[in-house]
């Protein structure tokens, strides 16, 4: 039987309909898959087209017609993808300079709590200190980790101390550092990030060089004349001049944040206490500044030598240097000029002292 030409191009028109759907079918899959592949990338899946949508029917493709409206991604979603899977900035408490810091990623959220109690069994005996943070996902901060804390965190770091007075970070802290926090993020499905250590420890070396050159103290001594002073002659006088008995054995001085200025000790080997400053006596007094702790160290030394000449003159005593000789307007000048001095050096290395950062640089 003989097929005419009419027949024939029917069953041509007929296959390039169908090729044209089969074409359509496969360019609308296309379309649908690449939107869900780029939704997928901040954690929100799409059903692709002829597949059922979540919560509805399945949706056939339809020749002609607009492709059904994608879900838009709540921001909540959009930024619990973004915080997995993006590194969060440092924390502004830690300064690149003096800290080494480690990131670490969770696949799964850690409790902060079963976390730093991992961590400090894997890093004890370590030679610097070490602080701890982890990144909030609905705050979109950092938060120092608490050690009986509850809350979850996706990322976390760890910063080490590169520097304190003790000197710097050694090849050995970095590594154990880095040896523990592997064993931690084993047991917890989590990968740390540690930066390099070579360049972290030259900057500690070279961070350790400037914080000798400005660690000075300045201290005065009242030494008693003709008769010891009485410990509750000096207390009253300390209290009044708003000193407060501390748990080191000393008065300290302090600025409007609670700051420690300078500290009164006993010249003598014995410990000041409040049950005990009623019976005692001593043969004189020491008043100590550290300079790289105290803003504004010219003002603080003239509070602390005004301080020391009403002692002197309330309980018949003489303010003398540790060579035990007096203390003079000649001795004073130097010591304002040797303070702007130091506290000028640090101000250009960007620690200005009695900051946070000189403030753990010089503990």
């Amino acid at each position: 039987m003989s097929i005419s030409e009419l027949q024939m191009g029917l069953v041509g028109a007929g296959g390039v309909v169908v090729v044209g759907i089969f074409a359509f079918n496969k360019w609308q899959e296309r379309k649908h898959r690449k939107a869900a592949d780029a939704l997928a990338k901040v954690g929100v899946q799409e059903p692709l087209a002829g597949e059922p949508a979540a919560g509805g029917e399945r949706v056939e493709p339809v020749i002609g017609a607009e492709a059904p409206p994608r879900p838009t991604p709540t921001d909540q979603q959009l930024r619990d993808a973004s915080a997995r899977r993006v590194p969060p900035l440092l924390p502004p408490e830690v300064d690149e300079r003096a800290d080494w810091v480690v990131r670490i990623e969770s696949i799964e959220s850690v409790v902060a709590g079963q976390f730093y109690h991992a961590a400090a069994q894997h890093l004890d005996g370590l030679g610097k200190p070490v602080r701890w943070f982890g990144f909030s996902d609905t705050e979109n901060r950092w938060e120092p980790l608490n050690p009986h804390g509850a809350a979850r965190y996706h990322w976390l770091c760890a910063a080490l101390q590169l520097v304190d007075r003790r000197g710097a970070a050694t090849e050995g802290d970095l590594a154990h550092l880095a040896a523990g926090l592997q064993r931690v993020c084993d047991a917890f499905m989590a990968i740390p990030s540690p930066p390099a250590r070579a360049e972290a420890l030259a900057r500690g070396a070279e961070l350790d060089r400037l914080c000798a050159g400005v660690d000075i103290q300045i201290g005065v001594n009242v030494l008693a004349r003709d008769q010891a002073f009485s410990g509750a002659k000096l207390s009253g006088l300390l209290h009044t001049a708003g000193l407060e008995l501390q748990g080191d054995g000393c008065f300290h001085s302090r600025d409007d944040k609670g700051l420690t200025e300078f500290v009164l000790s006993n010249l003598e080997p014995v410990l000041f206490s409040a049950e005990g400053m009623r019976g005692l006596t001593t043969q004189g007094i020491t008043l100590t500044l550290d300079v790289p702790r105290v803003a504004d160290g010219v003002q603080v030394f003239e509070r602390m030598m005004a301080l020391a000449q009403r002692i002197a003159e309330a309980l018949g005593g003489v303010v003398v240097d540790d060579n035990r000789a007096p203390f003079g307007d000649k001795a004073a000048g130097l010591i304002r000029s040797q303070i702007e001095q130091f506290q000028g050096q640090m101000a250009e290395q960007g620690i200005p002292a009695g900051s946070p950062l000189a403030l753990r640089l010089f503990s």
